[in-house]
């Protein structure tokens, strides 16, 4: 048996858009197409259309009837309808210009957009060239379809080529198109010409504009009032007025009378060169012609005599205005307003505004803008604040986001703060970006009030957003906002959270030396040496001066810390840097180092002491001179001396060579006595004594002959106890040379003793 199915319909779709002229309708296949069989072919379809004349009566499988196509029952092979909202088919000239803008303009890309249009029509080209994402686009696509014969171009596609091209400044491809025009077959007309004049005024090239409308003459095309218009509005916006003043002769001579639009335009170009007699003399001038002034008029007399601050004059204009039964607009108003603020009459300003409000006219956003600035110059804040929440609620933004500005200042002077944070909060309602420059005011006067806690979450909110790091900021945080609140923070425990802030201020130039160091100094305190110290390697890096109360704190900080070496480091900084820290500070340093075993670091701290004139602390430089002759640094111990005998210190040599003598540091003490030898200090007898007592009893007799015959030599002791022991010894180790020439200096010494020479002390003084 058969089994018959329903296949899902099939819809054939036509190569083209049906929205395209010429093009067939969707066509769906019959119905009866969509039924078959997989053993029978499709003629047995069609037989199966009358099952009784077909199959026995009994016994026979129920085969279900197929619908006939003819009745309603054949819809149930439709599609089913999608959900939502249908979409509109693409426009053709929509896929073209995103073609255009996907693709490089290239034989092929014209191939895809011919097979994509079989035939071109005026409309289709003038769609496209207003859809184009950009002119050269435009003007590629204007070409191809002109020169591959697709279309010949008619008045309004050269218009909108012209008016996309001067838009985009292309002058002189537009000045050709407009000049090949009758080569094409097509008129020149004024507006076109006009559409060249407006385009080169734009760009600012005058004398082009010029030459564009003196060409009209030459070329045939009639000039009207239109034409002047356009060109007077171009010269006088480059305060060409006397160029203007020629051509509204010529035009008059012409026989061209003025319209209201005109003059409009002449009284605006000489206020804006600020020709004030001149634009009387044309005002005057339009109603001798019997050209009644109308609203425009007004607002641009009122405007100019603002700009002279002519304020009496102004009012007398507004009053004959409404007088006449012109109705002011928001423009007049806001005019007027404009200039009470200019002549600093705030009152009258405020009561226009309301009376404006009265007849039912809404301020607008300049209106806002203008009045805002002058209340508060006139220090009327409560008044300035209505006028914010009223705007706020209307939810106007202004044009010029430095009244916001002005507002926190002034709020600020007067001392309300909460008005000044209403002010921040007005910026953010109307969605206008606030920047450093909003905070930092409010963050100073809250700090210079006390009021820490609402500078803080000020400071929270700046951080959070990095409203600091926005390229697009105009306005910067001041020292005066910055400093006393990192200074808080410093003193406070939070000195991490003033560093992030100061980071970010970085990253924007700022090198304050002053908040360096309230890092320096809040880092320390908090027992964070470490970060201190890199704070101050960037200001070393960015060559900002250091404080000395910084690097004390900083080197106290890494003492308390139990870091006497990153303290040595630091005090090295602070010492390259010109401070010259207190004795105190050497002294803490050098103690910290001695006990921590550090004697030769300490050493150096010495040195550093020493040299820089700082004799105090001299019970410690004994006991690190001590240790360093002790450990075997005698070299180093030497080198130390020596510098302070040269800076006026003395050492006490006895002490040295007493302890070095009972701690069996026989080399130590004889080079330390050698050293004074060559020097001539002062030197007790008993210390000679106990180092050759050492050297005999270490067994060193040679070095106690050698020591012993320099001390006689700079006529030392010559009674030593155990000079008899110090030429046994020698003789017993063969030394009999030396220990001849000692005894015949022992008894050369005796003999002149005896003469009564002798002396208790043996001051080898210079």
């Amino acid at each position: 048996m058969a089994c018959v199915t329903l296949a899902k319909r099939h819809q054939w779709r036509p190569r083209v858009f049906p929205n395209l002229p010429g093009t067939s309708d969707r066509c769906p296949i019959s119905p009866l197409r969509l039924f078959y069989s997989n053993q029978e072919s499709s003629p047995a379809v069609d037989k199966s259309s009358h099952p009784s004349s077909e199959l026995p009566s009994s016994g026979a499988q129920n085969v279900p009837e197929i619908p006939n196509p003819s009745n309603g029952a054949g819809n149930f092979a439709s599609q089913r309808t999608p959900r939502g909202k249908h979409r509109n088919p693409e426009k053709i000239e929509d896929i073209i210009c995103r073609m255009m803008a996907n693709r490089e303009w290239t034989t092929r890309l014209q191939n895809s957009i011919r097979a994509l249009v079989p035939q071109f029509d005026h409309s289709l080209v003038w769609n496209v060239l207003h859809g184009a994402r950009n002119s050269e686009h435009a003007l590629q696509f204007f070409r191809w379809v002109e020169r591959a014969g697709l279309i010949e171009h008619d008045r309004e596609t050269h218009l909108k080529i012209i008016e996309i091209l001067g838009r985009a400044s292309k002058l002189n491809h537009a000045r050709c198109i407009l000049l090949d025009m009758p080569k094409k077959g097509v008129d020149w007309d004024e507006d076109m010409f006009v559409l060249m004049i407006e385009s080169y005024g734009k760009a600012g090239i005058v004398q082009e504009a010029v030459k564009i409308f003196n060409k009209m003459k030459e070329l045939g095309v009639d000039r009207s009032v239109k034409s002047y218009d356009t060109l007077f509005k171009v010269i006088l916006r480059r305060g060409r007025y006397m160029m203007a003043k020629r051509y509204f002769n010529a035009m008059l001579n012409e026989g061209i009378e003025p319209t209201r639009h005109t003059y409009n335009i002449m009284l605006w170009g000489f206020f804006l060169s600020l020709r004030l007699e001149t634009a009387k003399r044309f005002y005057e001038d339009m109603k001798s012609r019997g050209i009644s002034p109308d609203v425009v008029t007004y607002n641009t007399m009122i405007n100019g005599y603002n700009r002279f601050k002519l304020i009496d004059e102004a009012e007398n204009l507004f009053t004959e205005m409404k007088g006449r039964n012109i109705e002011p607009t928001v423009i007049s108003y806001t005019t007027m307003v404009k200039g009470y603020v200019s002549v600093e009459r705030a009152d009258d300003a405020l009561s226009l505004f309301e009376e404006m409000k009265s007849f039912g006219i809404k301020p607008n956003a300049v209106t806002f803008t203008t009045l805002l600035p002058g209340l508060c110059e006139a220090e009327k804040m409560s008044e300035a604040q209505k006028v914010l929440k009223e705007m706020v609620e209307r939810y106007i933004s202004p044009k010029d986001n430095s009244i916001f500005l002005k507002l926190l200042s002034s709020q600020c002077k007067v001392g309300d703060l909460d008005a000044a944070s209403d002010v921040l909060k007005a910026m953010i309602r109307l969605s206008i970006p606030t920047e450093a420059g909003h905070y930092g005011i409010l963050i100073e006067k809250f700090c210079n009030a006390g009021v820490y806690d609402r500078a803080v979450k000020l400071l929270d909110k700046l951080i959070e957003k990095e409203i600091i790091l926005r390229p697009q900021s105009s306005t910067e945080m001041d020292a005066s906002a910055y400093n006393p609140m990192i200074q808080y923070l410093c003193d406070h425990g939070q000195t991490v959270k003033a560093e992030i802030f100061f980071r970010q201020l970085l990253k924007k130039g700022v090198q304050d030396p002053v908040a360096f160091n309230n890092l320096i100094r809040g880092h320390s305190k908090e027992g964070n040496p470490d970060s201190a110290f890199e704070i101050l390697k960037i200001m070393g890096r960015r060559g900002v001066s250091r404080d000395k109360d910084s690097y004390r704190l900083l080197i106290q900080s890494y003492l308390n810390k139990g870091e006497p070496a990153d303290a040595k480091t630091a005090l090295d900084s602070m010492l390259e840097n010109g401070h010259l820290p207190e004795p105190s500070l050497f002294r803490s340093v050098m103690e910290n180092l001695y006990e921590d075993g550090r004697v030769q670091t300490a050493s150096r701290v010495m040195k550093s002491m020493v040299e820089k004139g700082v004799k105090e602390n001299m019970d410690l430089v004994a006991k690190i001179l001590e240790a360093l002759l002790i450990r075997g640094h005698v070299e180093e111990a030497l080198g130390r001396i020596d510098l302070l005998m040269h800076s006026g210190c003395e050492a006490n040599f006895d002490r040295l060579l007493s302890a070095l003598c009972e701690k069996g540091k026989t080399i130590a003490a004889l080079k330390l006595l050698d050293f004074c030898l060559e020097r001539d200090c002062t030197i007790d007898f008993s210390s000679y004594d106990k180092v050759l007592d050492a050297l005999l009893a270490a067994g060193k007799t040679l070095n106690a002959y050698s020591i012993l015959c320099k001390i006689m030599e700079k006529g030392g002791v010559t009674d030593w106890s155990s000079c008899e022991d110090l030429i046994k010894s020698l003789n017993k180790e063969g030394n009999t040379k030396q220990a001849d020439i000692l005894s015949r200096m022992i008894k050369g010494g005796k003999e002149a003793s005896a003469s009564g020479k002798g002396r208790k002390q043996a001051p080898v003084a210079s």
